[in-house]
């Protein structure tokens, strides 16, 4: 199941029918089966894209079928328990046992965290992953002690997506860009560029209406999102994407008895490797799909992305500096973040040359 299939009207419909829910009796998208307390599983992607069909539902059967049916659960997709920007809180207070939650759509809150979404050439969940969790246990521990962390990840790079050519860095001035915020806000900022933040389900209608001129995503919320109907062309070159991952209310992980805990680590450790979605395997079958949808792809020349990427290091500067002020250790944490990448081949593009892992 994809949601290359769905109209828009019905698209849209289902949007608002996952925003409506708290108030009118909430998604299940899976039904749990008759049981005691099935675990509750959030996230702020929509019920039918690739994120909740191909990761979300099968993790969450795997886990019940390692548990021996111990472990059955409800899935709340899209907004059915608050906008994406609430779903760190929605995990934390308890109103959901486990889900996935955006740190980028949250900007002061988890400074360090930003890191994980530096602009870099990941091309696959999985492989972020590893990189995410490396990261994590090195540099990131205390900023998550509110709650129990199974994965944390840079997401997949991230590129320009608009309604009007770009090809050059004088194109994107003055050009009103929605951004997901973090890194990718001031990369725009740093190329002459608006940047804009909205929810993801905002989006669609503020590219048709004109209100914004395109977007800095990965190609899975184009496709989630049907953003592919209002864009018609795509520059490939990586801006990094959102720092997120999958993390658990303490009091319902500190209730859970050893086997069941593991049951969760086990399958949910790299959700992405256990499920074979959103792999690096998968990754040109989703721009090859946004392609056929009508929107033009190309690459941004190598000499072009280079006076690009200066300017993505300058701001990777600019971040360490402002948060070595507070007290925070931003040029490690950038250090570490190159030297994990580099040991799995993935280049740190914003990484400034005298914060590179030696």
């Amino acid at each position: 199941m994809c949601t290359c299939g769905i109209g828009r009207r019905d698209f849209l419909k289902g949007l608002l029918w996952g925003g409506a829910a708290l108030g009118s009796g909430v998604l299940e998208w899976v039904p749990a089966a008759a049981g005691p307390d099935p675990l509750r599983f959030s996230t702020w992607h929509p019920p039918l894209s690739r994120e909740t069909v191909t990761v979300w539902t099968p993790m969450l059967e795997e886990i019940r079928r390692r548990s021996g049916g111990a472990l059955d659960y409800r899935l709340y997709a899209g907004g059915a328990l608050g906008k994406a920007p609430a779903h760190f809180d929605i995990v934390r207070d308890g109103l959901s046992d486990m889900g996935y939650f955006t740190a980028t759509f949250t900007p002061g809150r988890f400074p360090l965290t930003d890191v994980l979404s530096l602009a870099a050439w990941v091309d696959g969940k999985d492989l972020a992953v590893d990189i995410g969790r490396a990261v994590y246990e090195r540099v990131l521990r205390e900023e998550f002690r509110e709650v129990h962390v199974i994965e944390l990840n840079g997401c997949i790079q991230s590129f320009l997506w608009t309604r009007r050519p770009v090809g050059r860095m004088e194109d994107l001035r003055g050009m009103k860009i929605r951004t997901p915020g973090g890194h990718q806000s001031h990369y725009i900022r740093a190329l002459g560029g608006e940047p804009v933040f909205m929810p993801p389900g905002d989006v669609y209608l503020a590219l048709e209406s004109g209100t914004i001129d395109g977007i800095v995503t990965c190609p899975p919320v184009i496709l989630a999102f049907k953003l592919h109907e209002v864009l018609r062309h795509g520059l490939v070159t990586t801006f990094g994407c959102v720092s997120e991952g999958v993390v658990v209310n303490r009091r319902f992980w500190s209730r859970l008895d050893e086997s069941r805990r593991r049951v969760i680590e086990e399958v949910a450790a790299n959700p992405f490797r256990t499920t074979g979605g959103l792999t690096r395997s998968e990754y040109p079958r989703m721009l090859a799909e946004i392609e056929r949808a009508g929107v033009r792809t190309v690459e941004l020349p190598r000499a072009e992305a280079e006076r690009w990427f200066e300017r993505f290091q300058e701001v990777t500067r600019r971040w360490a500096e402002e948060l070595e002020g507070k007290g925070l250790p931003a040029r490690r944490a950038v250090t570490v973040m190159d030297e994990e990448c580099g040991r799995r081949g993935v280049r740190v593009v914003a990484c400034p040359p005298e914060l590179r892992a030696r």
